[in-house]
């Protein structure tokens, strides 16, 4: 596992990364037990970034990774999240918060379920528009001063946003969706990571699930998982993404690997400051995206997946539509 310069903040990390959403919560049910084996395992194999948010559970999934990590926090990159507040009597509820008093309550939060002293990559989740961004980042810049986080990240934003944001505090990370049917970062956020210094991680690089193959049929998805109300999932938009999942799974025969290591590997061929966090809560999916970093492409290889998985190839939003009216457009 080859660990490279994260951002330009002194950090360094693992090429890959550790989701760890699905553990706890969107795709079914989890194992708590099961998960910490496979987080450790992925410390064993030189995984050292891990993802959580407070909004993963909600609130369960840092406590989760907390336990986990025990005993082992240096040998990992901890990053979490806030600004997407859930309503505990009903988790379907979602508002957008970013305001200086949130902020800070809201790290004091993690900090305490996490069971750490400082986090080391503290991610505004969605941007509050009701909050101007440079108000929300000066208020993180304060946890670094602080000592309570080392660095500070953004999701889901457009490189207007970072720059905002980067001229009041160092942005050291962005994380934004990217995939072969998500590659909306091509628009200008890669580039404007690349110039100022950002590492960028994506996050869904397997498109949720969908470019692995193991989803044929809407049944396949359990009933409580949120997928069956995503757009790409439902009714015609299955069928005809299916025919991308089908073209790149005969792609992947002829380079002898899975469409998932096919996938991934796209992803991380896309440059050095790019380090996707696949998520999975089982030992075998964990063992197969890590050996996807063995898959290479020639630059014939990339055009033909080009050509295969063009821009707006997917047929479908990313989000329902009351989730997407929170993406930084």
């Amino acid at each position: 596992m080859e660990i490279r310069k994260f951002g330009s903040q002194g950090l360094k990390t693992s090429q890959l990364g550790l989701g760890c959403m699905g553990m706890s919560e969107f795709y079914g049910p989890g194992d708590d037990a099961e998960s910490i084996k496979v987080i450790h395992r992925a410390i064993e194999r030189g995984v050292t970034f891990l993802d959580t948010s407070d909004a993963y559970g909600p609130f369960t999934n840092e406590v989760l990774v907390g336990k986990a990590i025990k005993g082992k926090r240096d040998q990992v990159l901890l990053a979490t999240k806030f600004g997407i507040v859930r309503d505990l009597t009903d988790p379907n509820l979602r508002s957008i918060s970013g305001t200086p008093a949130y902020v800070a309550s809201a790290c004091e939060a993690s900090l305490k379920r996490l069971d750490v002293e400082v986090i080391d990559l503290y991610y505004l989740h969605r941007v509050d528009p009701a909050t101007p961004i440079e108000t929300t980042v000066a208020a993180m810049g304060d946890l670094v001063k602080a000592g309570k986080v080392k660095t500070l990240g953004l999701s889901e934003v457009t490189p207007a946003t970072l720059r905002k944001a980067h001229n009041v505090h160092p942005i050291t990370a962005v994380q934004n969706e990217y995939s072969l049917w998500s590659r909306e970062p091509e628009d200008g956020v890669l580039a404007t990571c690349q110039e100022l210094g950002i590492a960028f991680v994506p996050y869904s690089p397997l498109g949720r699930g969908f470019l692995t193959g193991n989803i044929k049929k809407f049944d396949d998805l359990a009933a409580d998982d949120w997928r069956r109300l995503a757009p790409r999932f439902m009714g015609d938009n299955f069928q005809k993404n299916l025919n991308l999942v089908t073209k790149l799974e005969a792609f992947a025969a002829k380079k002898n690997c899975t469409i998932s290591q096919l996938a991934l590997a796209w992803v991380v061929a896309q440059g050095d400051n790019l380090f996707p966090i696949p998520g999975t809560k089982r030992m075998k999916y964990l063992e197969e995206n890590i050996d996807a970093l063995n898959v290479t492409f020639s630059k014939e290889e990339l055009k033909e997946l080009d050509t295969i998985a063009p821009k707006n190839v997917a047929v479908g939003n990313r989000y329902m539509e009351g989730a997407m009216k929170f993406i930084n457009a």
